[in-house]
């Protein structure tokens, strides 16, 4: 053998049962007081005032539980409408619970948040553009539209600029959004969340105080699952979940009046019920809804009297998104006030 196989296969030699020198915790004998064997305990004492040390500061940061909620200042009451799933039509209903919220009382404030980062659609749904101005104390002034302060990501970039962001980014432009924003005086905040039960989701639920929740489904068992999630997600965090809104319902022929369940039949009254929650309304797939929306003259301020939601309802439910001034004047029932049900589940102010 040349000298490098040998030098291998002396390696080798020690690596292999009984090869080699015994191994070091077996040196010494069992009277040997030699510095080598009193290594290990040395080396088992400072392992275990490591682990003392770990357990302790796991102890602390548990302690501090989570984060403190405080509240928007300038605003009274915070309410989000969220859904698990996209394309259901949440910015829709959001949007218009706003402007029914006003609608419903002239002398309340409102304002519309947009919480969705990445696809930002109340600027063009509020009919806005443009850059907020600064206040002396740099915070930004949300542009304002139908007798509604809004604030979007949307005013922030270009309309056709796409949001490449990691979360902590995301979550520090959350932030900036609630806590940058002189909102004046607000009685009713609508936060616009984004899809999903993400990081957005969890940081505006620990870090604010919300007085509940509207989760946003088509009756599709593919958008069930993930509202079902999302309204597990809000009893984690201790918000209270108002009730579901069963959007794009039914759509009905503009010729023949012939209806066609095309997401399905009552799939978010059986989730309800599940749930032990409240329908607050049915809302249609109408061409109207989404019409004024694009135009950004939402069916609340545009076609007030359009039957477009007439989906009459017991008054002590939220009818339906668009119901506070969209149905006719028929009778008492069917009259704007039928979104008392929504003040009456608010937190007192």
């Amino acid at each position: 053998m040349g000298g490098a196989a040998w030098r291998w296969a002396l390696r080798a030699a020690r690596l292999l049962p009984g090869g080699g020198r015994a191994p070091a915790a077996r040196r010494g004998g069992p009277g040997c007081a030699s510095a080598a064997c009193a290594a290990p305990s040395a080396g088992s004492a400072s392992s275990s005032s490591g682990d003392e040390a770990l357990r302790d500061k796991r102890a602390r940061i548990l302690s501090r539980g989570l984060p403190k909620q405080k509240p928007i200042e300038g605003v009274k009451q915070v309410v989000v409408v969220a859904s698990g799933k996209g394309g259901v039509g949440k910015s829709t209903t959001a949007v218009n619970i706003a402007l029914a919220l006003a609608a419903n009382d002239s002398a309340k404030e409102v304002g519309l948040l947009d919480a969705d980062i990445y696809g930002p659609s109340i600027p063009k749904m509020m009919n806005l553009k443009g850059n907020p101005e600064l206040t002396p104390k740099n915070l930004m002034r949300p542009l304002k539209n139908y007798g509604i302060a809004c604030m979007s990501m949307g005013f922030l970039i270009e309309e056709t600029a796409p949001v490449v962001w990691r979360g902590l980014m995301v979550m520090s432009a959350v932030e900036k959004l609630l806590r940058q924003v002189d909102w004046g005086q607000l009685d009713y905040l609508v936060i616009d969340m984004p899809p999903g039960t993400g990081d957005v989701q969890l940081s505006v639920s620990q870090n604010i105080p919300i007085a509940g929740a509207v989760i946003v489904s088509t009756p599709q068992d593919v958008a069930l699952l993930d509202a079902h999630k999302g309204a597990e997600m809000f009893r984690k965090v201790h918000v209270p979940v108002l009730g579901l809104v069963q959007n794009m319902s039914v759509f009905q022929c503009p010729k023949c009046k012939h209806e066609t369940h095309i997401f399905g039949t009552d799939g978010v009254r059986d989730l309800a019920k599940t749930l032990g929650l409240d329908i607050l309304g049915d809302v249609p797939l109408h061409i109207n809804i989404r019409e004024t929306c694009d135009s950004g003259q939402p069916v609340v301020i545009s076609q007030p009297q359009s039957d477009a939601v007439l989906f009459p309802t017991p008054p002590s439910m939220l009818s339906s998104v668009i119901s506070l001034s969209a149905v006719p004047l028929r009778s008492q029932e069917l009259c704007p006030s039928g979104t008392v049900a929504l003040f009456e589940r608010l937190k007192p102010i």
